[in-house]
C-alpha cells in the first residue's frame, strides 16, 4: 500500500506519469512499422515439370517420384516436400529450414534437375526453377478477355505485352499467363507404319526439331526492296 500512500502524498507527480505515458504510448504506436504481409523466413524452392500429352499419374510416377528421391540424397537441409501433378504439368516445392544457404539450395537443386531429364521420359524438358519463401503472397490477378480475340491471341497478349511491361515494376515478381492455348503443332503418327520401317516416335519428333531451325538470312535486294 506503500505507493498508495506515496500518491496521495504526491498527486501532480503521477498526474505528470501518466501524461508522459500517455503520450510516449501513442507516439509508439504511430511510428511503429506495421506490415500487411510480414516476411516469413521459411525459404521454399519450387521446380515446375512439364510434358504435354503426359497424364497426371505418369508425370507423378515416371518424373517426379525420381527426382523427390534423388532430391532427398544429394540436396541438404530440406524440411520437407511437397508436390502436385496434373496433366502435362507437375509443380514440386522443396521446404528448407531457415538456416539453410538458399543460393547452394538452388545450385543442387539446378543439377539435379539437369540430371534427371537423363532419365525422364524422351522430350522431357528440363525443370523450371523458382526460389521465393512463404510470405510470398499473390497481390493482384489480372484476367484478360476478348469478344473478338481467340485464345491464342488472349495468351500471345498476356505473354508477349503485358507481362513484359508488368516486368518492370520493381519489386514484382511475374508469372507467366495461365490457361489459354499455346500455339503448337500436333503431328498424328501411323504406329504400324512406324513400326513397319522400324522408326520410333522419338525420331520423328528429332527429325522435326532438326528442320524447325531459325538461321539469319542475311541482306537480300529483291527490286526496290
Amino acid at each position: 500500500m506503500w505507493i498508495v500512500r506515496l500518491a496521495l502524498r504526491r498527486p501532480y507527480t503521477f498526474v505528470v506519469m501518466a501524461l508522459v505515458i500517455l503520450i510516449l504510448g501513442s507516439l509508439s504506436i504511430y511510428r511503429t512499422p506495421t506490415d500487411i504481409f510480414p516476411n516469413v523466413d521459411i525459404p521454399v524452392i519450387t521446380v515446375l515439370w512439364g510434358y504435354g500429352g503426359l497424364s497426371a499419374d505418369e508425370i507423378s510416377t515416371r518424373i517426379v517420384a525420381n527426382f523427390e528421391r534423388v532430391l532427398t540424397l544429394t540436396v541438404y537441409d530440406i524440411e520437407h516436400i511437397e508436390s502436385q501433378s496434373l496433366n502435362g504439368f507437375s509443380a514440386v516445392k522443396i521446404y528448407f529450414y531457415p538456416n539453410v544457404h538458399i543460393e547452394m539450395a538452388i545450385a543442387q537443386v539446378i543439377a539435379v534437375g539437369q540430371a534427371q531429364v537423363r532419365s525422364a521420359p524422351p522430350g522431357t524438358t528440363p525443370p523450371f526453377v523458382v526460389a521465393y519463401n512463404a510470405s510470398s503472397v499473390p497481390i493482384l490477378q489480372l484476367a484478360l478477355s476478348g469478344k473478338n480475340l481467340s485464345e491464342q491471341q488472349l495468351y500471345d497478349l498476356g505473354a508477349n505485352f503485358l507481362r513484359i511491361q508488368l516486368a518492370t515494376v520493381q519489386g514484382a515478381v511475374i508469372t507467366t499467363p495461365y490457361g489459354g492455348k499455346v500455339r503448337q503443332i500436333q503431328v498424328d503418327l501411323d504406329m504400324a507404319a512406324l513400326q513397319a520401317k522400324g522408326i520410333s516416335p522419338a525420331d520423328v519428333i528429332s527429325a522435326v526439331n532438326s528442320q524447325n531451325l531459325i538461321l539469319p538470312s542475311g541482306i537480300v535486294k529483291i527490286g526496290a526492296f
